[in-house]
């Protein structure tokens, strides 16, 4: 699909209102189950970290419990690490690349940080493989305050009240060949703009934000990443989805301007992951391996700088 494609629903040049967003939510349907794939995953972390439920969302007849997995005992002395993943819900690698890391790496950390997950932000859009939540909103636009995004509003509220002060926060997130068929033309119509920009990298790129770019952690990011899977090469502009290059594998953006779940806190180091699981290079389980060496490969420079 292109911009000179109309999208189903609405009229050209006018946006969204009521009745659109109606029409767009009845469309959408439950296509895989956050009980069975995401919920059954964390219960079985239970041995090891703390499982708390911060919130629930109900949407019509489905009701999604939210969940952040956590060191059992915080110590003050150590850093806080932050993993978010499935803000926007269709993100499949984001949410179980964040439950891998809790799986197989992240008790090799706990010497040097106090580590928070929440693996699935948006699970309705996780079950509906969606970008927005029912309301036709992006939850990874709506992370200020008073956000109308209840799945920003809960994990804000979360980790004000868990009262830490958060080092480094990994966000995870993958593009996939739906951003161009559904999710950027749906953009166009809900908001009567022209979509520019049709680019899918084929790789893994990070986005650093524009205030706090933190270049060697950036690049230590892409370098453990590199090992499992491709880096995406710029287009033909040198540029990432529209954005100049920062370095090789990696853009920035304004991120708490933006609304974006990176820019949730104050942390010095952030960084938002992509990885692109239609690539013919690559596949689902590769895409998780590569979220989990994102995070890894920044905690290990982490570590390697506080020496």
């Amino acid at each position: 699909m292109t911009n000179e494609q109309p999208y189903a629903i609405g009229t050209p040049g006018i946006k969204w209102g009521a009745a659109e967003k109606a029409q767009w939510f009845a469309l959408q349907t439950i296509k895989r189950s956050y009980q069975a794939e995401v919920v059954s995953k964390i219960d079985d972390l239970t041995t090891d970290f703390d499982v708390e439920q911060y919130g629930e969302l109900s949407y019509g007849e489905h009701t999604y419990p939210l969940s952040i997995i956590k060191t059992g005992n915080f110590d003050a002395s150590k850093a806080t690490i932050l993993v978010t993943g499935g803000v926007h819900g269709y993100e499949t690698s984001g949410v179980h690349g964040a439950i891998r890391f809790v799986e197989t790496k992240a008790k090799q950390y706990l010497e040097h940080f106090n580590i928070i997950v929440a693996p699935c932000i948006s699970p309705w859009g996780y079950e509906t493989i969606n970008r927005w939540n029912p309301d036709a909103i992006d939850p990874n636009r709506s992370f200020y305050p008073n956000s109308p995004a209840q799945e920003s509003a809960l994990l804000m509220q979360c980790i004000d009240n868990l009262g830490v002060d958060v080092f480094a926060h990994f966000d995870l997130h993958e593009t996939t060949d739906t951003d161009n068929s559904e999710f950027r033309p749906a953009l166009a119509a809900r908001d009567a703009i022209v979509q520019k920009n049709w680019n899918i990298p084929d790789g893994f790129y990070g986005v650093g934000d524009t205030l706090r770019p933190e270049h060697d952690f950036q690049r230590a990011i892409i370098q453990s990443v590199e090992q499992v899977t491709h880096i995406a090469p710029s287009d033909d502009d040198g540029k990432l989805i529209g954005v100049e290059l920062e370095q090789f594998g990696v853009i920035n953006y304004p991120c708490k301007e933006l609304g974006l779940c990176a820019g949730l806190t104050d942390a010095k180091y952030c960084t938002t992951t992509e990885v692109y699981p239609d690539s013919p290079k690559s596949d689902d389980e590769n895409c998780i391996v590569a979220q989990v060496a994102a995070i890894t490969g920044g905690l290990d420079y982490l570590i390697h700088t506080s020496k």
